[in-house]
């Protein structure tokens, strides 16, 4: 998982795209830990990972952070990815519309 994390990390510095991380440990509060990361900066978009999104367990926790990143980063696009790996082409499926 971390090669893979490290992988799409790579793909957003390809493009030239500032990107930074937030990855949840679902058993320590993970809504305090987004909203600190949604509140450092600001955002132009924020890709939420189909490791939140795919696990229909966790599909309450899938929508607080949706309605997190609508809340404390209201102009941030919302993308999602299939895998890490592709967080930066769900990225610029947002940022070349703007």
């Amino acid at each position: 998982m971390q090669a893979a994390l490290a992988r799409g990390q790579a793909r957003f510095d390809d493009h030239g795209i500032e990107a930074d991380m937030c990855l949840v440990a679902l058993d320590e509060n993970p809504e305090a830990t987004i909203v600190e990361s949604l509140t450092s900066a600001d955002y132009a978009c924020v890709v939420v990972g189909g490791g939140i999104r795919k696990h229909e367990p966790l599909l309450e926790l899938f929508e607080k952070v949706v309605n997190l990143v609508r809340q404390h980063a209201p102009d941030a696009a919302i993308a999602f990815n299939s895998g890490p790996e592709d967080s930066a082409d769900a990225a610029l499926r947002w940022l070349r519309q703007e």
